[in-house]
């Protein structure tokens, strides 16, 4: 009976009774499958997977004290036909506890053999050091007998509460401690700082807000007292306005009522005052005249006359200028130059009459 065999993927199957290609004692065939003859060829499976394997040895340093390692292995069988071909002719009926086994034995006498040649400062200090050395040392043997090692990890090391790992930790873990309390004051102290400096800079801004709020106020208040000022200020300045132009009007009144004084009264008075003192001066000149006819008889008759017309002359000269509507631009002054103009024009008068009756001119009056 024929029969078609495909290995898992981590697989690699062993087809044996038949001559090999590759000069092996059976056919290796890895991620494919292919037909078997029965009873003539036999299939076998060997697992490609990984496989792990843990190790607690004690061991000898080279100080002569004992050190409890502890160890995993993680390893699997080559990829490569002839390793495949070693692993199968060793592991194949039992292969994960076989490989299990001899495996642990080889790292064992490996990790035993240089530990001893270390000190436990070393050991301690430079543990992948040990674990690099007991991979290389061991790679020569696992590959003897088909397998690949993928890592070898040191667990931990102990030993067996003798003191020494612990004495050796011992300055470290002061001086981790001391850090760790320095570190601590540190952080402590900058958390102060920070605190202080947060504390004082909501102070600052306390302040900076209250001097703000103070200004604002201050502005407020200020403005609110202008704008309470400002319609009593108006009343009053509205008030001085109207008492300014009272006053004004009150001074324009005074002096309209002095010019109607001046026309009504004082004006009227002067005239009346420089007429009764024109008719003094031509009473006056009339008696002067009367005595000057008088003393001279010459036509003493005419001179009467002239003399007896004259106040007339001026009566009729002064009534007419206290009756006119007349202009003084001097005041009293003015009127009295008026009035002695008017005088002096009829002396004027007289005196040509009397030249032409002297001259025979005038016949008779």
């Amino acid at each position: 009976m024929l029969g078609y065999h495909v290995p898992d993927p981590d697989e690699a199957m062993l087809v044996s009774g038949a001559k090999s290609k590759d000069n092996t004692p059976f056919k290796v065939i890895i991620g494919r499958g292919t037909w078997v003859i029965p009873f003539f060829r036999k299939v076998s499976y060997l697992s490609l997977a990984m496989f792990e394997s843990e190790i607690q040895e004690r061991c000898v340093t080279k100080q002569a004290i004992q050190l409890d390692v502890r160890a995993v292995i993680a390893f699997k069988v080559a990829n490569d036909t002839q390793s495949i071909v070693n692993a199968a002719q060793r592991f194949l009926s039992e292969q994960e506890r076989e490989m299990s086994v001899l495996t642990g034995r080889i790292f064992s006498g490996h990790l035993r053999s240089i530990v001893g040649s270390m000190t436990v400062e070393e050991i301690i200090r430079e543990r992948q050091k040990l674990a690099d050395e007991v991979l290389v040392a061991s790679k020569v043997e696992m590959g003897n007998i088909g397998l690949w090692v993928d890592s070898f990890q040191i667990q931990s090391i102990d030993d067996g509460n003798l003191g020494y790992i612990n004495a050796l930790a011992a300055p470290h873990n002061a001086a981790v401690q001391r850090d760790a309390q320095i570190a601590q004051a540190q952080a402590a102290q900058r958390s102060a700082e920070a605190e202080q400096e947060s504390l004082r800079r909501q102070a600052e801004y306390e302040r900076e807000t209250s001097l703000l709020q103070a200004q604002y106020q201050r502005d407020i208040d200020k403005a609110n007292a202008e704008a309470a000022q400002a319609g009593p200020l108006a009343d009053a300045i509205a008030r001085q306005e109207v008492l300014t132009a009272q006053a004004e009007q009150a001074r324009k009144n005074a002096d309209l009522r002095e010019q109607e004084l001046q026309a009504e009264v004082v004006k009227p008075a002067q005239a009346e005052a420089e007429r009764v003192r024109i008719l003094a001066e031509a009473e006056a000149a009339r008696t002067r005249i009367q005595a000057d006819a008088a003393a001279s008889n010459n036509r003493i008759a005419l001179d009467q006359l002239l003399i007896e017309q004259l106040p007339e002359i001026v009566k009729q000269a002064s009534t007419g200028l206290a009756n006119a509507n007349l202009t003084v631009l001097n005041g009293p002054d003015g009127v009295g130059e008026l009035v002695n103009g008017m005088v002096g024009q009829g002396l004027t008068v007289f005196n040509s009459l009397q030249k032409a009756l002297s001259n025979g001119e005038v016949d008779k009056v």
